[in-house]
């Protein structure tokens, strides 16, 4: 009996994509954009929901889609460009490169403020509550924000201390055509530059967790007034506190922590305390669209379109 040593290699990193963007013809399609737009689509697709259930107008969902997806990427770029200013303005940096948006690098407290205050005005001048609808919207942020880091795995961005741990993730080397570094438009030699804690991962599975947390606690307590709005800001806030402790790319420091870390902190604080200050119970349907009768009014007295007379029955034989 003879045997046969089989010798096998078990791949247990996790590689990065080998490329984030891909041409046709002269038009670049870019993975970070296309994970933003899904993203953006199924939280609207939740938002949906659950606002109509609440009673709400589902009108006010695409009206608020309007005005808070473009505040929310001019907010989330500035608020990148910001907190990240020497990657843009230095002796070598080019200041252009700060609107390239589908380079990468969006702020979410940029995009949540800015959005938040374009709604905020939107709603104000519908004279309709806000608070429902930011209950409403609070899971399909956070579920957005899980589908849109993927966008972070595909420009290698986004991650953590070198480790040996099984699941680390690997940064390939990436070049242009010229066969000049390029590590968001390029594409991998191969080389691997370094193995590291995959944060984009453990952000994507914590977002994913908080979006679950959500649902069940507005289910189980029935909460309203902006109190699912508040969970999810100390939800997200108490996981990227600790994975921005995890993170090695360059960032703006003060007092040897990132900017983040420090917003992450004071946010979590800030609200948590505004969750047990907001009233308890959810309102009425009444409450979230002070317009509802008149709506229906609107409906009930619109004016029947004309009918045609089909004129005199007639039957056929065989």
């Amino acid at each position: 009996m003879h045997t046969v040593g089989v010798q096998t290699t078990i791949l247990a990193n996790i590689p990065s994509p080998p490329q984030g963007v891909w041409s046709i013809g002269p038009i670049p399609i870019r993975a970070y954009a296309l994970c933003i737009m899904v993203g953006i689509l199924a939280g609207l697709w939740l938002t949906h929901r659950r606002y109509v259930r609440r009673g709400g107008n589902p009108d006010m969902v695409w009206d608020a889609a309007i005005v808070a997806i473009p505040a929310g990427i001019i907010g989330g770029r500035i608020y990148h460009v910001i907190t990240d200013n020497e990657k843009y303005f230095c002796d070598t940096c080019n200041p252009v490169d700060a609107l390239k948006i589908t380079n990468g690098g969006l702020g979410i407290w940029g995009a949540v403020i800015l959005g938040s205050l374009a709604v905020w005005v939107l709603f104000r001048y519908r004279k309709v509550p806000l608070g429902p609808f930011a209950d409403a919207v609070a899971p399909g942020i956070i579920l957005g924000q899980a589908i849109g880091r993927l966008g972070n795995w595909f420009n290698q961005e986004i991650y953590g201390r070198p480790t040996d741990l099984p699941w680390a993730l690997d940064i390939f080397y990436r070049v242009d055509e010229s066969g000049a570094f390029a590590p968001v438009t390029g594409r991998s030699t191969g080389e691997i530059i370094a193995s590291v804690h995959p944060t984009f991962l453990y952000e994507l599975l914590w977002n994913l967790l908080i979006c679950g947390l959500l649902l069940w606690a507005d289910r189980r307590f029935r909460l309203g007034h902006g109190r699912v709005f508040a969970l999810y800001v100390a939800g997200y806030t108490l996981g990227r506190f600790w994975i921005e402790l995890m993170r090695d790319d360059a960032a703006t420091m003060i007092f040897d922590q990132r900017v983040n870390t420090w917003v992450s902190l004071f946010a979590f604080i800030a609200a948590v305390i505004i969750f047990f200050l907001l009233p308890k119970g959810r309102e009425t349907p009444e409450e979230v669209n002070p317009h509802r009768d008149s709506e229906a009014n609107d409906l009930d007295t619109a004016e029947p379109s004309e009918e045609v007379d089909p004129g005199p029955s007639r039957s056929s034989h065989t």
